[in-house]
């Protein structure tokens, strides 16, 4: 019988048509949750320029950029481990986002769920980092359907829709990764 279908795979060049389709539809979907972005940032050219940097990121070790898959394989949105410190540290942030008509389905649960698994077993890290804004309880339940722990909240820690605002912020430690859902 065959394994279970991935959620998440590296992104690729070959994927900016759909980001930069997927960015405009969602564009006033994503907005209360995202920086401020130039007009650029949603065409295909915007797109390409957003790829080629993260993939030269993922070279130098500092970033994981992961589509996120749905049921039939088709991307419906972005998940990135950032921030990736070795050292004594071994530990990143992650970040997420959806298509509006893929949420509800478990989608981002199950990319989590996979990314974690990545940041732990085939890059050896101890400690992921979420942040959410506090009032994005969906995203707040993803992350601890996966066995995230809210440690805290950070004053003014990201400038989202045009302020800085406050988030929730969230830990997995590899000793304790047993996700739930």
């Amino acid at each position: 019988m065959p394994g279970p279908l991935r959620a998440t795979r590296l992104i690729a060049l070959d994927d900016v048509p759909a980001l930069a389709d997927l960015y405009r539809d969602n564009r006033e979907f994503l907005a209360p949750f995202e920086p401020v972005r130039d007009e650029d940032y949603f065409t295909a050219e915007g797109q390409l320029a957003v790829v080629r940097d993260a993939l030269e990121r993922a070279e130098q070790g500092s970033t994981l950029p992961h589509v996120i898959l749905d049921e039939a394989g088709r991307i419906v949105g972005r998940i990135t481990l950032n921030g990736i410190v070795r050292g004594p540290f071994q530990s990143c942030s992650v970040g997420y986002w959806l298509a509006a008509d893929a949420t509800g389905r478990g989608l981002a649960t199950a990319a989590l769920r996979d990314i974690a698994r990545v940041a732990f077993d085939d890059l050896g890290l101890h400690r992921i980092q979420g942040e959410t804004l506090l009032h994005n309880l969906a995203s707040q339940r993803v992350l601890e359907r996966n066995g995230f722990i809210r440690f805290g909240v950070a004053p003014t820690y990201l400038n989202i829709a045009g302020r800085w605002q406050d988030c929730a912020i969230y830990q997995l430690i590899n000793d304790e990764y047993a996700p739930t859902g």
